[in-house]
């Protein structure tokens, strides 16, 4: 039997992360796929498209990792995990994190194989000023805030800001006792 063939009965004929039934191809997750159906992944031209390019991402695509995340099968859960790591930003998908359970040497191939953002992107204020976990940022514009029902105001000061990992344009920060994710283009650096 085939890896495709394998692959077709273990996932019914399906997408294994977003139940699609159309223009299915074999996945191998990388980085130390040795090409077996263990180490490989049945998913449709959309979710592979989006994998590999990052910046083609569509969040609302990636809210069927919700069902696909409980997933028996290691290779699933390493694209499921690194997926939902790669979205945090949006909110939803951590909450979907703090929930999946990986056993030690399925979470070691996942994080073996993600991009580790924190490395490369460097965050910048609106004034090209490097910004670094923990610092203190002033707004320099006022924000309203979508889903908190007040306006963040120009002047607030927001400390031990947290770097969002895979986008250098977002950080969040605490405002108003709420947690929020704020564009780097409206802060100042405090010094």
């Amino acid at each position: 039997m085939s890896i495709e063939q394998e692959l077709q009965t273990r996932s019914e004929s399906k997408c294994e992360l977003c139940a699609a039934t159309e223009n299915l191809v074999v996945y191998s997750v990388p980085p130390t796929c040795d090409g077996s159906a263990d180490q490989s992944i049945l998913i449709c031209d959309i979710c592979r498209e989006q994998i590999e390019n990052p910046g083609n991402v569509d969040a609302n695509h990636w809210r069927c990792l919700n069902d696909s995340m409980w997933s028996q099968v290691p290779a699933v859960q390493v694209v499921v995990w690194r997926m939902l790591t790669r979205l945090r930003a949006e909110g939803w998908p951590q909450d979907l994190l703090d929930m999946l359970y990986l056993e030690d040497e399925t979470r070691a191939w996942a994080e073996a194989g993600s991009e580790n953002t924190d490395d490369k992107l460097v965050h910048k204020d609106s004034y090209g000023t490097a910004l670094a976990a923990g610092d203190t940022v002033t707004l320099i514009k006022d924000l309203p805030v979508k889903g908190g029902g007040f306006t963040a105001k120009r002047g607030t000061a927001v400390r031990g800001i947290v770097l969002v990992a895979d986008n250098a344009e977002h950080i969040e920060g605490r405002v108003n006792g709420q947690q929020i994710v704020i564009l780097t283009q409206f802060v100042k650096k405090s010094s």
